[in-house]
């Protein structure tokens, strides 16, 4: 991920974590992977996550690329990811924040 986010930003990727407490949770076998953003007018932008190829959704980790339209203010942003194993139900991550920041 960049330094900083942009408004109008493409590609900026951001990776989100899924833990039981301090253990991550397998999400390879995830019925949906969910990745929803709270803009700073207090709406809420949902994106569907992506598993990287590399293994790493056995370490709880998804990911979003953005693409145009979605950074579209600056200001204080919030992430949350949510999952659903059809075995075991849905869990939320922690909540983050994130600037992003106007252009010239």
């Amino acid at each position: 991920m960049a330094s900083e986010i942009h408004v109008n930003d493409i590609g900026t990727r951001f990776l989100v974590t899924v833990k039981d407490g301090a253990d991550a949770v397998d999400i390879s076998s995830a019925t949906s992977l969910d990745i929803n953003f709270r803009k700073p007018d207090d709406s809420i932008l949902n994106r569907t996550g992506s598993l990287l190829g590399d293994g790493s959704a056995v370490s709880g980790v998804m990911y979003y690329d953005t693409v145009a339209g979605d950074m579209d203010s600056a200001g204080n942003w919030k992430l949350q990811g949510k999952i659903t194993l059809s075995s075991t139900g849905v869990f939320y991550t922690d909540i983050h924040t994130f600037k992003v920041h106007r252009n010239l």
